[in-house]
């Protein structure tokens, strides 16, 4: 798939609102002409529409990612960087305090999954979106595992594993998005 494609999929998932994107499906044409690489600015919501939380902003090793927020804010937010490797494209989500996202070891975990202190992309920082239709997006990790809220979101203590190798509720985010 053309990573305007996937691009023009992550958009048609966005909110209306002030300053925000309109949710109205975009044509092929319209993806093509769009700077696909150009970053954006997501908050990510559970399944059960709860949004991932980058405690502190980010910089972090331990205690990393919530997923009990119940409306978005700053830490709640993540500027995701086309990293430039191609198609299907692959992000770094950028936290407030300016760091990425690693899924420590490439992904495959269910403790230590998550770290915020990386201050370069490099693989363990590279994410695959995949469209699930309806709105939902899978979060694949460099070694092919996705990202799960467990108990569908949440959760504070134990919130993200990187070790699903099959897609179900709990594998399943939606992204609000805007341009930055």
């Amino acid at each position: 798939m053309k990573s305007a494609h996937v691009f023009s999929l992550l958009l048609t998932t966005l909110t209306l609102g002030s300053g925000l994107l309109s949710n109205a499906p975009l044509r092929a044409d319209d993806a093509d002409n769009m700077r696909v690489n150009a970053p954006i600015s997501c908050s990510i919501q559970t399944y059960n529409g709860r949004y991932v939380t980058a405690v502190g902003g980010g910089g972090r090793t331990t205690d990393v990612l919530h997923t009990d927020a119940v409306k978005p804010s700053t830490w709640e937010r993540f500027i995701l960087i086309d990293t430039g490797v191609g198609s299907p494209i692959q992000y770094g989500f950028k936290t407030y305090r300016g760091t990425y996202l690693t899924a420590v070891g490439g992904g495959g975990r269910i403790t230590d999954v998550i770290h915020s202190d990386a201050t370069t992309i490099a693989a363990w920082e590279k994410f695959t979106l995949n469209a699930l239709g309806n709105g939902y997006f899978a979060i694949q990790t460099s070694n092919g595992h996705y990202l799960t809220a467990t108990g569908a979101g949440g959760q504070v203590v134990d919130a993200i594993h990187s070790d699903a190798t099959k897609i179900g509720t709990w594998e399943m985010f939606r992204f609000n998005c805007k341009n930055i």
